[in-house]
């Protein structure tokens, strides 16, 4: 007969573990946002619930642990079923950028964030026009660029990325970052991150006017001033010209070394042009996003992550920084009911599959014991004892070895048949 009644669990919706489904919230909220140890003292400062530091761990790296599953099972069946994406905005910033933090045992890791937000309409600030991108969300994983790229497809298709009129993908130079742009939105305007690409001229210059000097200052803010309204073609005439400068071969090298940094990236600095369309031309809210989503979570002061608990905690502080808590807790709470309810399952299974083959032996045992005796076989005697067999005896029948048997010259043997005698002489 099967279960007649589902578990009460169930039916309240209670959430695995002895806290309540608000405690649990509250558990792994405050370990999204706060240390560990910090969250725990919180958590009984607000509720008078007494939670310890490794409990309280335990909760949000499990939260996390299964919104990262929810979020690879959907992009898995993104990548597999291809559903028309959402509509998106008019226009869409899409940048990536990685991120170092520390690991165990002197390791460091690269966790790689997607940052996706709608970039709005130019706004005049200090005599010019600046562009802003506002509603924001975040992506982030420790993983290889290729895993990072398919998983991010839960994110992009979410956002209508690929619907999307125009997406100005802002990014630095890594190579990584272009092949992502190429499996997301090819068409995308590609665009180098202006600081990015000012850094590089600031070094070029810095070979030939020092190091945090005034005549380096002067001259880095008016070749910055000439790459934003006039483009790249004046600036790289300018860094050819530092050559000549400079006797060093050393010196000639850097500046040689920024310049076919520069030069193969032309396409992507055309600074007037974009700015001219209203489109952003800097890739701070994913460098802004690195600091809050994950520098300020998980490379802390004396830090040291195992590579398991790196992406839940990653996960949570995606959710939590992009203001989509509300949204995601609940699918978080189903996929903990669902998986508890499938760890139920396999354990009742299991214990029925363990209750059906002690039925099975129990009837074999039956079996045997209904068996005539004249029909058992017989044992042999002891090695070495040269005594003829002797009849089998049955399932708990008690033997007593013959008077000269050698097992009764033991001293084991002697205790064991001396204890047996007391036993049977005692008998009524």
């Amino acid at each position: 007969m099967g279960r007649a009644f589902s578990p009460l669990d169930d039916e309240l919706a209670l959430l695995p573990g002895h806290l309540t489904p608000h405690l649990l919230e509250s558990v792994a909220h405050l370990g999204t946002w706060l240390p560990f140890d910090r969250a725990a003292q919180e958590l009984r400062l607000f509720t008078q619930v007494e939670v310890s530091e490794s409990t309280l761990r335990r909760h949000v790296e499990a939260a996390g642990a299964a919104y990262v599953r929810l979020q690879d099972e959907a992009a898995q069946t993104i990548k597999r079923d291809l559903p028309p994406a959402p509509a998106g905005p008019d226009v869409q910033q899409l940048s990536v950028d990685g991120a170092m933090i520390p690991l165990l045992h002197g390791e460091w890791g690269e966790v790689r964030t997607l940052a996706i937000g709608v970039v709005e309409k130019p706004v005049l600030k200090q005599g010019e026009m600046v562009v802003h991108t506002g509603q924001v969300s975040y992506f982030s994983r420790l993983c290889d660029a290729d895993t990072f790229g398919d998983l991010a497809l839960v994110q992009t298709h979410r956002r209508g990325t690929e619907s999307a009129k125009t997406v100005c993908a802002v990014v630095d130079g890594a190579l990584w970052e272009q092949g992502f742009i190429d499996l997301h939105r090819p068409d995308a305007v590609r665009i180098l991150d202006f600081p990015h690409a000012g850094e590089y001229v600031a070094t070029a210059g810095q070979v030939v006017y020092g190091q945090d000097t005034e005549p380096v200052k002067q001259w880095l803010a008016e070749e910055l001033h000439r790459l934003k309204h006039d483009g790249p073609q004046t600036v790289l005439a300018d860094l050819r010209q530092l050559e000549h400068l400079v006797p060093s071969d050393d010196k000639k090298g850097t500046i040689r070394d920024c310049l076919a940094y520069l030069d193969k990236r032309q396409e992507q600095m055309r600074y007037p042009e974009f700015i001219a369309a209203g489109y952003p031309i800097g890739s701070g809210m994913v460098k802004s996003g690195h600091k809050v989503v994950i520098e300020a979570s998980l490379k802390g002061a004396g830090m040291h992550w195992a590579r398991p608990h790196v992406n839940p905690m990653a996960a949570l502080r995606d959710i939590a920084c992009s203001d989509r808590w509300d949204e995601a807790w609940p699918q978080i709470c189903q996929h903990l009911r669902t998986e508890a309810r499938r760890s139920r399952n396999e354990k009742h299974q299991q214990r029925a599959e363990k209750k059906k083959q002690r039925g099975a032996g129990d009837g074999a045992k039956i079996e045997l014991a209904a068996v005539p005796a004249t029909a058992q076989t017989e044992k042999p005697g002891p090695p070495g004892s040269h005594m003829p067999p002797q009849p089998a005896t049955a399932q708990g029948t008690a033997h007593r070895p013959a008077a000269d048997h050698p097992w009764r010259h033991a001293p084991i043997g002697r205790a064991h048949v001396r204890r047996t005698e007391r036993v049977t002489h005692a008998k009524p």
